[in-house]
Protein backbone atom coordinates (compact mmCIF):
# COMPACT_ATOMS: atom_id res chain seq x y z
CA UNK A 1 0.00 0.00 0.00
CA UNK A 2 2.65 2.58 0.84
CA UNK A 3 4.68 1.50 -2.34
CA UNK A 4 1.18 2.00 -4.44
CA UNK A 5 0.98 5.51 -2.37
CA UNK A 6 4.22 6.38 -2.83
CA UNK A 7 4.18 6.18 -6.53
CA UNK A 8 1.05 8.06 -6.88
CA UNK A 9 2.57 10.60 -4.73
CA UNK A 10 5.65 10.72 -7.53
CA UNK A 11 3.37 10.89 -10.46
CA UNK A 12 1.48 14.14 -9.07
CA UNK A 13 4.78 15.46 -8.24
CA UNK A 14 6.31 15.06 -11.73
CA UNK A 15 2.91 16.51 -12.82
CA UNK A 16 3.07 19.89 -11.35
CA UNK A 17 6.05 21.40 -13.72
CA UNK A 18 3.76 20.85 -16.24
CA UNK A 19 1.39 22.73 -14.99
CA UNK A 20 3.31 25.19 -14.10
CA UNK A 21 3.86 25.56 -18.05
CA UNK A 22 0.13 26.17 -18.70
CA UNK A 23 -0.86 30.26 -19.66
CA UNK A 24 -2.72 31.79 -17.05
CA UNK A 25 -6.24 31.82 -18.03
CA UNK A 26 -6.37 34.63 -20.66
CA UNK A 27 -3.17 34.61 -21.37
CA UNK A 28 -1.36 33.95 -24.68
CA UNK A 29 0.70 30.52 -24.75
CA UNK A 30 4.26 31.24 -25.92
CA UNK A 31 3.31 29.92 -29.49
CA UNK A 32 0.67 32.43 -29.76
CA UNK A 33 3.07 35.33 -28.78
CA UNK A 34 5.59 34.43 -31.44
CA UNK A 35 3.36 34.31 -34.01
CA UNK A 36 1.44 37.78 -32.65
CA UNK A 37 5.03 39.27 -32.70
CA UNK A 38 6.31 37.82 -36.07
CA UNK A 39 3.06 39.13 -37.73
CA UNK A 40 3.56 42.53 -35.94
CA UNK A 41 7.35 43.02 -37.08
CA UNK A 42 6.33 42.21 -40.68
CA UNK A 43 3.07 44.35 -40.85
CA UNK A 44 5.94 46.92 -39.58
CA UNK A 45 8.00 46.62 -41.52
CA UNK A 46 5.99 45.95 -45.44
CA UNK A 47 4.20 49.38 -44.11
CA UNK A 48 7.46 51.06 -43.29
CA UNK A 49 8.47 50.11 -47.09
CA UNK A 50 5.36 51.44 -48.77
CA UNK A 51 6.12 54.81 -46.45
CA UNK A 52 9.26 55.18 -48.50
CA UNK A 53 7.12 55.83 -51.63
CA UNK A 54 4.02 56.63 -50.85
CA UNK A 55 4.45 59.24 -47.95
CA UNK A 56 4.65 62.72 -48.84
CA UNK A 57 6.43 63.78 -45.43
CA UNK A 58 10.42 63.31 -44.91
CA UNK A 59 10.02 62.78 -41.39
CA UNK A 60 7.55 60.15 -42.20
CA UNK A 61 9.56 58.28 -44.37
CA UNK A 62 12.49 58.82 -41.57
CA UNK A 63 9.94 57.17 -39.18
CA UNK A 64 9.05 54.45 -41.30
CA UNK A 65 13.14 53.50 -42.25
CA UNK A 66 13.69 53.27 -38.54
CA UNK A 67 10.19 51.39 -38.30
CA UNK A 68 11.65 49.06 -40.78
CA UNK A 69 15.03 48.70 -39.51
CA UNK A 70 13.80 47.87 -35.82
CA UNK A 71 11.19 45.35 -36.88
CA UNK A 72 13.39 43.20 -39.03
CA UNK A 73 16.12 42.95 -36.54
CA UNK A 74 13.29 41.86 -33.78
CA UNK A 75 11.91 39.35 -36.46
CA UNK A 76 15.03 37.70 -37.08
CA UNK A 77 15.95 37.93 -32.85
CA UNK A 78 12.54 36.58 -32.20
CA UNK A 79 12.67 33.75 -35.15
CA UNK A 80 16.32 32.85 -33.66
CA UNK A 81 14.53 32.66 -30.11
CA UNK A 82 11.28 30.41 -31.63
CA UNK A 83 13.42 27.92 -32.85
CA UNK A 84 15.28 27.36 -29.79
CA UNK A 85 12.02 26.63 -27.80
CA UNK A 86 10.72 24.77 -30.71
CA UNK A 87 8.55 26.99 -31.75
CA UNK A 88 7.54 28.32 -35.47
CA UNK A 89 7.58 31.89 -36.29
CA UNK A 90 5.66 32.66 -39.44
CA UNK A 91 6.97 33.33 -42.67
CA UNK A 92 4.34 35.39 -44.43
CA UNK A 93 1.43 37.66 -43.23
CA UNK A 94 -1.44 36.08 -42.58
CA UNK A 95 -4.75 36.94 -44.27
CA UNK A 96 -5.75 39.14 -41.33
CA UNK A 97 -2.61 41.04 -41.37
CA UNK A 98 -2.65 40.90 -45.05
CA UNK A 99 -5.99 42.84 -44.87
CA UNK A 100 -4.36 45.96 -42.99
CA UNK A 101 -2.23 46.54 -45.48
CA UNK A 102 -4.60 46.73 -48.25
CA UNK A 103 -5.77 50.08 -47.58
CA UNK A 104 -2.43 51.65 -47.72
CA UNK A 105 -1.48 50.85 -51.10
CA UNK A 106 -4.64 53.29 -52.33
CA UNK A 107 -2.77 56.21 -50.23
CA UNK A 108 -0.34 58.70 -51.45
CA UNK A 109 0.97 61.62 -50.16
CA UNK A 110 -1.16 63.33 -46.61
CA UNK A 111 -3.76 60.98 -46.78
CA UNK A 112 -0.65 57.82 -47.04
CA UNK A 113 0.48 59.77 -43.81
CA UNK A 114 -2.20 60.86 -41.47
CA UNK A 115 -3.29 57.06 -41.81
CA UNK A 116 0.00 55.87 -41.33
CA UNK A 117 0.52 57.97 -38.30
CA UNK A 118 -3.07 56.76 -36.53
CA UNK A 119 -2.07 53.19 -37.54
CA UNK A 120 1.48 53.22 -35.65
CA UNK A 121 -0.14 54.72 -32.59
CA UNK A 122 -2.53 51.91 -32.57
CA UNK A 123 -0.55 49.22 -33.16
CA UNK A 124 1.97 50.22 -30.96
CA UNK A 125 -0.47 50.75 -28.43
CA UNK A 126 -1.67 47.39 -28.82
CA UNK A 127 1.80 45.53 -29.16
CA UNK A 128 3.55 47.19 -25.76
CA UNK A 129 0.09 45.89 -23.94
CA UNK A 130 1.04 42.26 -25.11
CA UNK A 131 4.93 42.88 -24.63
CA UNK A 132 4.24 44.06 -21.27
CA UNK A 133 1.97 41.04 -20.32
CA UNK A 134 4.63 38.46 -22.30
CA UNK A 135 7.44 40.29 -20.13
CA UNK A 136 5.97 38.74 -16.96
CA UNK A 137 3.40 35.79 -18.06
CA UNK A 138 5.58 34.02 -20.91
CA UNK A 139 6.18 30.48 -20.23
CA UNK A 140 9.55 30.55 -22.26
CA UNK A 141 12.58 32.51 -20.16
CA UNK A 142 14.22 33.74 -23.20
CA UNK A 143 10.60 35.18 -24.63
CA UNK A 144 10.39 36.83 -21.37
CA UNK A 145 13.34 38.25 -21.77
CA UNK A 146 13.05 38.95 -25.69
CA UNK A 147 9.51 40.64 -24.28
CA UNK A 148 10.87 42.77 -21.64
CA UNK A 149 14.13 44.24 -24.10
CA UNK A 150 11.83 44.78 -26.82
CA UNK A 151 9.71 47.23 -24.83
CA UNK A 152 11.85 50.41 -25.23
CA UNK A 153 11.85 49.84 -28.53
CA UNK A 154 8.22 49.73 -29.03
CA UNK A 155 7.72 52.67 -27.06
CA UNK A 156 10.41 54.19 -28.80
CA UNK A 157 8.28 53.82 -31.85
CA UNK A 158 5.03 54.85 -30.32
CA UNK A 159 6.65 58.14 -29.01
CA UNK A 160 7.93 58.95 -32.73
CA UNK A 161 4.50 58.40 -34.05
CA UNK A 162 2.81 60.68 -31.22
CA UNK A 163 5.22 63.22 -32.16
CA UNK A 164 4.55 62.90 -35.87
CA UNK A 165 0.96 63.56 -34.73
CA UNK A 166 1.42 66.80 -33.32
CA UNK A 167 3.60 68.65 -36.30
CA UNK A 168 1.54 69.85 -39.17
CA UNK A 169 1.24 68.69 -42.03
CA UNK A 170 3.58 70.20 -44.93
Amino acid sequence: MKLILSALCCAALCGVPALAQKPAPGAMTDQQFVDFAAQTDMLEAHLGQMAADQASRQDVKDYAQMLVSDHTSDYQKLGDLAAKANLTAPRGLDAEHDKMVAPFEKLKGAAFDSRYIHAMIEGHTKAISIYKKESTDAQNGDLKEYANETLPTLQKHLDGAKDLLKKPSK
